[in-house]
């Protein structure tokens, strides 16, 4: 990879170095990266710091339930050429004005390599991976209505995003590389922490992340707090000036940590039968 631009992290995203070397070895082997793990550890982020530190621009292809692979590739919009018959346009005789690429085609007619994020794949049907192999295998699509052949012009870099509500189909996985991103323990969610709060008092972010870490570990918890529910915890924590006592005894603005309301009676429950946080191994 002596010749190949590398990601080494960015200012603004810690990276493990197993991640670090995932992502150089995908765009070393010129395969979709793809990165599974538990919502809130960095997943659509990386991409990102990937096109940050790479110099590269990031297109993104945000993924729904409805959305088909022909919907990354173009559209070819007939109702506004219909309108436009009906009314005498002159651009109505060329196809090509109204065929409009979507996400892959705009990375694939770019002339410069771009960062292509695929984002939580599993979010669509069964089918759609499959839809998607020739496509990400060989980098070109055709266009039937203009008998076009879309080959990419510089391999974009592709980051692919899985929350694992689906299983992948074998076939896409074997084109992919695969990584899965752990969540922080206590010494790197500091280094995270510490990236967007320099200036964090020491004392209340240590019993932050002892009670952040405490919630995380209790059973009846079913959606755990997230990295981001962490960093949007401490800010108001520090907003409202909550003191460190506090913090522990209460658990101050506990909506911004838990989001469903079986998680917050939870917990309260918990501490209402007489348990304390404590330290586990």
């Amino acid at each position: 990879m002596k010749n190949l631009q590398q990601f080494q992290g960015s200012s603004e995203y810690v990276v493990s170095s197993e991640l670090m070397y995932a992502v150089n070895i995908s765009i070393a082997l010129q395969k979709p990266l793809l990165i599974k793990g538990e919502p809130g550890t960095g997943k659509t982020m990386l991409a990102k710091a990937i096109s940050d530190s790479l110099n590269k621009e990031l297109i993104i292809w945000n993924i729904k339930s409805t959305t088909k692979a022909q919907d990354g590739l173009y559209v070819y919009d007939t109702v506004q050429r219909l309108y436009d018959s009906q009314f005498g346009d002159g651009t109505v005789s060329d196809i090509k004005h109204y065929i409009k690429l979507g996400k892959l085609g705009e990375a694939f007619t770019s002339e410069e390599q771009t960062v292509l994020l695929i984002d939580e794949v599993d979010k669509a049907d069964l089918e759609f991976p499959n839809d998607l192999l020739w496509e990400l295998d060989k980098m070109e699509f055709y266009i039937p209505e203009t008998k076009e052949l879309i080959a990419a012009r510089q391999r974009p870099v592709v980051i692919i995003t899985s929350n694992a509500e689906k299983e992948l189909p074998d076939a896409f996985l074997r084109r992919c590389i695969f990584h899965y991103i752990e969540f922080p323990d206590e010494e790197k969610m500091e280094e995270i922490v510490r990236v967007h709060y320099p200036d964090i008092q020491e004392k209340l972010l240590k019993q932050a992340m002892e009670t952040f870490y405490w919630v995380r570990s209790l059973k009846d918890i079913q959606k755990k707090p997230s990295t981001s529910e962490l960093l949007d915890w401490l800010q108001a924590l520090v907003v409202a000036g909550i003191s460190v006592e506090k913090i522990k005894e209460d658990i101050p603005f506990v909506g911004v940590l838990l989001k469903k309301n079986q998680d917050i009676d939870a917990l309260f429950d918990f501490k209402e039968k007489g348990f304390s946080m404590r330290r586990w191994g």
